[in-house]
């Protein structure tokens, strides 16, 4: 096994309800192949089962095991710091699930954590109570911090957007699990076996997938099918290590050309720099 991939979702695979073009073929062309592969998303509302649904329903036969949501990484990573925990989750099945298969109690009063996802029915009193939590000791946790998410109508508020009334709310600042978190990007990888220098990024978003992949030390692919412009590249103080129009540019060799794509470095295991991580993942 020379390469396995992680893939970002919304933008890089479809768009909405709408396939992307070419996307299928690429990964038919992975299972082909026998190529470990990986769908990461950071939205929390579906479980796995039902994000493999989703893509069956646009023609893209995957497996539970090859989705790894934001909210799995969420409550894997709790459970490991306290196996006893009790959280009260602010967020919709796919969180809710996780956090029960991984043993936690959800409970509306006295949490050791208050966790935040995505979802349609929060309430300002949901809110309210999530801040008295966190001003009597609770946790605070993000599975991710992007500020919106994309609809068929536009964006809608994200769960980073809960984050910040808060935070800005209580003063205290939630710990992030998903991308571009070193937390998630490393277990993705772990969980498909892969060494630092075999590991592929594909993303549509520089500040989430793309910073996640360089932190990593992971080879990092940008799709431009998704939010991100070319000429939106010089605005970053990092760059991805291949550009490409979309997934169906990968059909061919391009993705396992060492003269496109170099292989890392195969003895550097390590990720990136954490701080400089943080200070960008703070802005």
């Amino acid at each position: 096994m020379n390469v396995g991939v992680l893939i970002d979702m919304d933008g890089v695979i479809y768009r909405s309800h709408d396939l992307i073009p070419g996307a299928d073929r690429f990964v038919k062309m992975l299972k082909d192949r026998d190529i470990p592969f990986l769908f990461l998303t950071n939205n929390s509302q579906r479980t796995r089962r039902d994000v493999a649904t989703k893509l069956s329903r646009m023609g893209i036969e995957v497996e539970e095991k090859h989705v790894f949501t934001c909210a799995i990484a969420t409550a894997r990573f709790l459970a490991l710091q306290n196996s006893r925990a009790t959280a009260y989750v602010i967020g919709e099945g796919g969180l809710l699930n996780a956090m029960h298969r991984h043993g936690f109690s959800i409970v509306d009063h006295d949490p050791d954590y208050v966790v935040v996802g995505e979802g349609r029915a929060f309430t300002l009193e949901m809110l309210e109570k999530a801040v008295h939590m966190i001003m009597n000791g609770a946790k605070l946790i993000a599975t991710n911090l992007d500020p919106s998410c994309p609809t068929d109508r536009g964006i809608r508020p994200g769960c980073g957007a809960a984050i910040a009334y808060l935070e800005t709310t209580t003063g205290k600042k939630a710990f992030s699990v998903g991308k571009p978190s070193p937390v998630m990007m490393r277990a993705a990888r772990k969980q498909l076996g892969l060494s630092t220098s075999q590991t592929v990024m594909i993303g549509d978003t520089m500040e989430t997938d793309i910073l996640g992949g360089v932190q990593m030390g992971y080879r990092t692919v940008l799709v431009l099918s998704g939010g991100t412009r070319r000429e939106d590249l010089a605005g970053y103080a990092f760059r991805p290590d291949l550009v490409v129009n979309s997934v169906a540019d990968l059909c061919d060799d391009a993705l396992f050309n060492h003269d496109i794509l170099p292989p890392g470095d195969p003895q550097d295991d390590t990720v990136g720099d954490l701080e400089a991580w943080r200070l960008a993942n703070a802005k």
